[in-house]
Parts: C-alpha cells; sequence; structure tokens
C-alpha cells in the first residue's frame, strides 16, 4: 500500500513537472509572437500612411499659372501630394471640367470672373484663396503708342464680360473713351458715350488677342497670355498695380463649394502662398505678375 501511495505521488510530481515544462515551453514562443505582432502592423501602418500618396488635379492656364505650380511640385511631394497640371488655353473650360469633377480646382481666374460663370451656368464653384494678380495690359500692334492712335483705328479687347469692361475702363482711363455714367464690371462698348477718335473695338476671345497684333492698331490682353506670348516686356501701360484692382482682380484657386477644407487643397494653398513662390514670382514676371499674399 504505501509502495502504490509513493508510486502515485512520483506519478503525480512528474505529470504536474511535464505539464509545467509544456505550458512555459508554449508561452514563450507566444509571447514573444504577440509582442512582435503589433510591432509589426504598427510599422506597416506607418508605412502605408507615409507612403500614400493623393494625386491632385490642378486647371491652369500654361503661364503664369503652370509655371508657378509647377514650382511647387517638390513641396506638396514632401506632403505626399503628386500634383497633376491640367492645362487650358481658354477661360470656360477649366470651371466646366472643376464642376464636373475631372480635376479638384483650377487657377486661371479672378472672383468676379468667377461668379459671373457661376451666374450664368448654376454651378456652385468658390475662391479657396487669392493668389496672384496681372494688371491688364495695353500693348502695341500697328500703332506704337496710345497718342499715336489715328482716327479709326482698332482696338482688340477680350469678349469675356468681366474682362472686356476691365479693358474699356482702362482705355477710360486713358482718355481713349468715355463710358456713360455707373460704368463697371458689366460695361460693353454700347456703354461708351464718347470716342473721339472712332476707334474700332474687336472683341475676340482672351487668347487670340496677342496673335492679332499685327492686325489692330493696339491690344488690351491680359497678363498670362502676354507671359505665353512672349510679350510682357512690350507693354506700354497697365492697371494700377497699387490700386483696389489689384485685389479684386487677383488670380484665385477655385474649387467645388465645400472642398476648400480638404487637406490637400489647403496644402496647395500654403505651399502657393509661401516666401518662396512670391520670390519666384517677382523675379521670373517681373512686375506683369505680382503675389497678392
Amino acid at each position: 500500500m504505501k509502495n502504490n501511495k509513493k508510486l502515485l505521488a512520483l506519478s503525480m510530481a512528474l505529470a504536474l513537472t511535464l505539464t509545467a515544462a509544456a505550458c512555459g515551453g508554449k508561452t514563450e514562443p507566444a509571447s514573444s509572437s504577440e509582442a512582435a505582432a503589433p510591432e509589426s502592423s504598427q510599422a506597416e501602418s506607418s508605412e502605408a500612411a507615409s507612403g500614400e500618396t493623393v494625386t491632385l488635379k490642378v486647371g491652369a492656364s500654361p503661364a503664369p499659372h503652370a509655371e508657378i505650380l509647377e514650382s511647387i511640385k517638390p513641396v506638396l511631394e514632401q506632403e505626399s501630394i503628386q500634383l497633376e497640371i491640367v492645362e487650358f488655353t481658354d477661360y470656360v473650360l477649366p470651371n466646366k471640367a472643376l464642376d464636373a469633377g475631372d480635376i479638384d480646382a483650377n487657377y486661371f481666374q479672378h472672383l468676379p470672373y468667377l461668379e459671373n460663370f457661376n451666374q450664368e451656368n448654376g454651378t456652385d464653384l468658390v475662391s479657396a484663396a487669392a493668389i496672384h494678380f496681372e494688371p491688364l495690359g495695353v500693348y502695341p500692334g500697328k500703332a506704337a503708342s496710345v497718342d499715336a492712335l489715328a482716327d479709326g483705328a482698332s482696338i482688340a479687347v477680350p469678349n469675356d464680360p468681366t474682362n472686356e469692361a476691365r479693358a474699356l475702363l482702362l482705355l477710360q482711363k486713358l482718355g481713349v473713351i468715355k463710358l456713360k455714367d455707373g460704368a463697371n464690371l458689366e460695361s460693353t462698348p454700347l456703354d461708351i458715350v464718347e470716342n473721339p477718335k472712332n476707334i474700332k473695338f474687336e472683341e475676340m476671345e482672351a487668347a487670340q488677342l496677342p496673335n492679332v497684333l499685327p492686325d489692330v492698331d493696339l491690344a488690351v490682353i491680359n497678363g498670362n497670355y502676354a507671359v505665353s506670348a512672349g510679350i510682357a516686356d512690350k507693354v506700354l501701360t497697365t492697371e494700377d498695380k497699387e490700386s483696389e484692382a489689384a485685389k479684386e482682380f487677383a488670380n484665385i484657386i477655385a474649387v467645388r463649394a465645400g472642398d476648400d477644407t480638404r487637406p490637400e487643397i489647403q496644402k496647395l494653398v500654403e505651399a502657393l502662398q509661401s516666401e518662396d513662390v512670391a520670390k519666384f514670382i517677382n523675379e521670373k514676371y517681373n512686375g506683369t505678375v505680382i503675389p497678392v499674399f
């Protein structure tokens, strides 16, 4: 009986030892595996977050807008944003593409033009930020100066509503014409009440204005198209760079309503409104484009 008790005790002791060893053997690798799993998961998550690149499509006129956007690509890449610049050569398609969702933002217009576009097309596009101002300028064609205009001379002006009115207001300031009282951004050649030199106005798409200079006496051209055509240095006179026009007609980043709070859009604005971009604009365009931030 005693021997049986001893054998039973020994068996139980051996069983407990084996069980403890077995548990210990399983616990150590399991513990190591469980500890490693969260670290691996966190590392992968961190790599995914830092490596995830967002593509931001921005429509722009070739110059100076696309050139300015090109200068901030490296900055946005550091924020994991790949900037894709979609160039447009007119003033209608960029807003249509934005409204349709084909692009995320555009950069080519001023706020009065955007507001007029919204009103006429039932769109809901807004300004995310103002970036620069392009003084509207008078450029020589067959006439060497404003004073050299002959009777019956021709002047080409943009045919889009706000820029045409802006051109007429500039010509009024130069004494070429006089508009009826209350002239504003809705003025057209029909509002001219005094035209002492019987000037003929050629209304055409803004992008085509540099091309017609050989056929007209003068042309009033938007700064971006003058830069693109390489004639910015030939400007005779411009709108006052210190005037209210510089604020009212500042070129903006336009987005769909509500998208101005998107992180990518905010990063885009932050990059554009930097000291580096201000320096780039001032050095490259020498006064035909000026930063407003």
